[in-house]
């Protein structure tokens, strides 16, 4: 008896070619719909499915291969009695080879002002149902979904007339991993359409972008995943165009700038030191804003990663080459910043949409035995409740300098204080267990240049010692949430000092 295939593919990429050397090895070919037409039309001869199942196509198309003829064909032990009496019973032939990819589903709902109704059409019905009987089946039936497999099936099946069993299993996990990849974007789709944030289940779909030499240390085995209706604005969507591949942390580092220069329309730079901000300017330039950041903390930036929202120009990319970066991220670079940038061998240079087509609903973070989900923190100056507390109100220039230290103190790790001017960063406090202590690191590392400067706290005051930290350190002005117990303390403390304090009645936590 001569074998069967069954293909139906939306993607027809190399679909004519593996279906004429099936052909030449005896294959006969079942086929429906556009599949059937595109290969009768390039002269493979097609057995249509409706000429199988003895039912014609129905309801425009959504019923064609839902038939015991084709899921007998598909399911059936091709080494079991009963199995292959009930098959001459009924007359159903086996079916050997699947070849099966799905409606575009995912590419339909990434269009801008997609409706409900295109993206129902365009939910599969039959091809998973096909998939999955042929993946359990596949002791006896090879089954793709993949064009990048076509060679390797074809390979085998000219070597020994048939395919291995572990490549059958290897094909067929393939096919349960895509076709819950596939209901994955499904139900996302319906559970946003029906208004649910947190339904009973959550699935997720990451595709490899890349294998990663190891993870946080040498020791650790890592892999970099994409979310393929992930925002376009980040990491995963950078195009490399020079360096070495971008380690784990790297990658870390990067989405922690990425994240920081998001928060800016002027020109501005970020430079990152292990997901903290060590060093952030803005200018009229590009230029000059990579030199504010810079000045800001000359020794972290060592072997640091730069986010610019600007075009690269020749007279950046000759500060920056000399410097030992990691990574620089830009929208674009010149042609002579490339020239100049690219004599480094190893330095990763990446570009990134900053468009931003579209951002992530959700952030997530993995813990031992499950998962966090929370929407990303895009809370700005803009929306905040800010009011001036103290007696003196703010001066221009802090103003600036409040708005500044605002929008970086949220990136920085809690406890965070950031001290700034109307222009760059000149202290990060980052990460510690009290307040004072973030004061102090970030008020040491500013030094003299704190007089007049501003202080932002990503959390409220519990005590007035703060405040007292920073007027002795020369601190004119200081922004934070507000909602202490003990407010009123540290305003007072504010008022004796003469400081200018601002609440926003939002905080920044960032554990």
């Amino acid at each position: 008896m001569a074998k069967r295939a069954l293909i139906s593919v939306s993607d027809k990429s190399g679909i004519l070619e593996f279906a004429k050397e099936l052909e030449a090895l005896g294959y006969e070919i079942l086929s429906t719909g556009g599949t059937k037409a595109y290969l009768s039309e390039n002269g493979v001869a097609i057995t249509p499915v409706d000429q199988v199942t003895g039912f014609p196509e129905i309801l425009g198309g959504r019923v064609k291969t839902l038939n015991p003829m084709i899921h007998g064909g598909l399911l059936a032990k091709h080494d079991d009695v009963d199995h292959q009496a009930q098959m001459n019973e009924h007359g159903i032939k086996p079916i050997d080879v699947v070849c099966v990819n799905l409606y575009p589903f995912r590419e339909t709902i990434s269009k801008p002002n997609v409706t409900a109704e295109d993206a129902i059409e365009n939910i599969d019905i039959g091809g998973p149902a096909m998939l999955r009987a042929s993946a359990k089946n596949h002791s006896y039936v090879t089954v793709i979904t993949d064009a990048t497999d076509y060679p390797a099936v074809l390979e085998e099946l000219k070597a020994e007339g048939k395919t291995k069993m572990e490549t059958r299993r290897r094909l067929a996990a393939k096919v349960f991993r895509h076709t819950a990849a596939y209901d994955s974007y499904i139900s996302g789709f319906l559970t946003e359409l029906a208004g649910e944030e947190f339904p009973e289940q959550v699935t997720f779909t990451y595709e490899l972008k890349q294998p990663l030499r190891y993870g946080e240390n040498p020791h650790q085995k890592a892999a970099f995943y994409k979310s393929s209706l992930g925002s376009d604005f980040s990491i995963a969507n950078a195009q490399q165009l020079h360096g070495k591949e971008l380690s784990y942390n790297n990658i870390q580092d990067a989405n922690a700038a990425i994240q920081i220069i998001k928060e800016f329309e002027f020109p501005a730079a970020v430079a990152v030191k292990h997901m903290n901000p060590c060093g952030v300017g803005t200018g009229e330039t590009i230029a000059e804003a990579f030199s504010k950041a810079y000045e800001a903390d000359s020794m972290s930036i060592f072997g640091g990663i730069v986010a610019l929202n600007r075009e690269i120009d020749d007279k950046t990319a000759e500060q920056l080459s000399g410097i030992f970066l990691e990574i620089i991220i830009a929208p674009s670079y010149s042609e002579e910043a490339l020239a100049i940038l690219t004599k480094k061998k190893n330095i990763r240079l990446l570009t990134i949409p900053f468009e931003q087509h579209k951002k992530d609903k959700w952030n997530t973070v993995s813990i031992e035995g499950g998962l966090l989900l929370q929407q990303p923190d895009t809370y700005g100056f803009a929306e905040a409740d800010v009011r001036v507390v103290t007696e003196r109100q703010p001066s221009e220039q802090e103003w600036a300098a409040l708005k500044l230290g605002w929008s970086v103190v949220k990136h920085v790790k809690s406890n965070a204080i950031v001290i700034t001017d109307a222009q760059m960063t000149l202290g990060v406090g980052a990460g510690q267990m009290n307040r004072v202590g973030a004061a102090k690191i970030a008020l040491e590392q500013a030094a003299d240049k704190a007089h007049g400067a501003a202080l932002a706290s990503d959390a409220f005051f519990p005590m007035s010692d703060t405040v007292e930290t920073a007027a002795k350190a020369g601190i004119t002005a200081i922004i934070q949430p507000g909602g202490s117990v003990k407010d009123e303390d540290s305003i007072q403390k504010a008022n004796e000092y003469g400081i200018a304090m601002v609440f926003t009645g939002v905080r920044h936590f960032k554990h």
